[in-house]
């Protein structure tokens, strides 16, 4: 087994260094790529170090059975050929090619088989929010259908990229200092603010990434779930959180939802308000899991339940999704 990470030196790309180790992935070699910033860093991959090559176009992927890749959408679209070109299979991590009907777009604890149809030998990792959030919803769609889902996020610094978590912290250092804190990586001061703002507006002004919850959730889940996203960036380090309204067909009640929540794959049901028990992105951080907590009734709503869940959006909202795409797909694939 033949792997290749693009991007290893990004958040995510570090992520699956870590990821593939830490889970023992079946990888008999691993080759890591990245641009000409990063093309000759050494990195360390089970106590050996790995070079990390320049991503050409060339048939330096010939013979990689699988290529996990977090580099961007440009870079995406200008090499999935290349990466492709031999039968290489491309999980990609970036927007490029989440919405496109020949490329599935995959959660495995929701819809893993639809991993077994890649005709461009492509799988879209989803966005983040986007998969924290249907890991849970998944759970509650098993007792009965959902039609609708309002959420708001309370996105984290490391969320835009490690460049955006350095800022997060160098502005409260020049704070303390006294000093006016640089603004680069968002559109105004993270530290000791919130931002409702993520990605550019579109017409109907939700921005891209509200949107691509709507889009996405409905084509992981086969669903015509309709969601309506406020996504807010918060002075968090690691780990998204999200506040989620939903109305079912039939009313579904809290203990009901506590019990398909704790027995549902992927997620940890963390749910007793009387102890101050609930999930924290302080506590979350670095853990596989999505976590749920203060489940209740929606006071405006017969049908509606509100939920409360955190995820490391680095760990199950990119690089653990993709390796789980890949580990599902070497035990099921014919």
């Amino acid at each position: 087994m033949k792997i290749a990470v693009v991007g290893a030196s990004g958040a995510v790309g570090q992520e699956f260094l870590k990821i593939l180790e830490e889970r023992n992935f079946p990888a008999d070699e691993l080759l890591l790529f990245g641009s000409e910033r990063s093309a000759g860093r050494t990195y360390l991959f089970r106590g050996k170090p790995v070079v990390v090559k320049l991503l050409q176009h060339n048939d330096d992927f010939q013979g990689v059975d699988i290529a996990l890749t977090s580099a961007g959408a440009g870079t995406s679209r200008e090499f999935a050929e290349t990466i492709t070109r031999h039968g290489t299979l491309m999980i990609d991590n970036s927007s490029a090619f989440r919405m496109e009907a020949d490329v599935p777009l995959v959660v495995p604890e929701v819809n893993p088989q639809d991993a077994l149809n890649a005709p461009r030998h492509i799988i879209a990792n989803p966005n983040c929010t986007t998969i924290q959030m249907v890991v849970a919803l998944q759970a509650i769609e098993r007792v009965s259908h959902i039609r609708r889902v309002h959420v708001a996020t309370y996105q984290s610094a490391s969320g835009a990229g490690a460049q955006a978590m350095a800022e997060l912290q160098q502005q409260h250092a020049d704070l303390a200092a006294g000093k006016e804190p640089k603004v680069e990586k968002f559109a105004y001061q993270l530290a000791y603010n919130v931002i409702p703002h993520i990605d550019v507006f579109t017409d109907n002004d939700y921005t891209k990434e509200e949107m691509k919850m709507y889009n996405e959730t409905r084509k992981i889940m086969h669903s015509d779930i309709e969601v309506s996203a406020t996504c807010v960036r918060v002075p968090v380090m690691r780990a998204h959180s999200e506040s989620i309204w939903i109305e079912t067909e039939r009313p579904v009640s809290p203990e009901e939802a506590r019990a398909a929540f704790a027995t549902a794959e992927g997620v940890v049901l963390m749910d007793d308000p009387a102890k101050k028990v609930y999930p924290m992105p302080l506590f979350i951080a670095g853990k596989d899991p999505v976590y749920v907590g203060r489940i209740r009734r929606d006071l405006t709503n017969p049908n509606g339940l509100v939920f409360w869940c955190v995820s490391d959006q680095i760990k199950k909202g990119a690089a653990l999704n993709a390796v789980q795409i890949a580990e599902w797909l070497l035990k099921n694939r014919q």
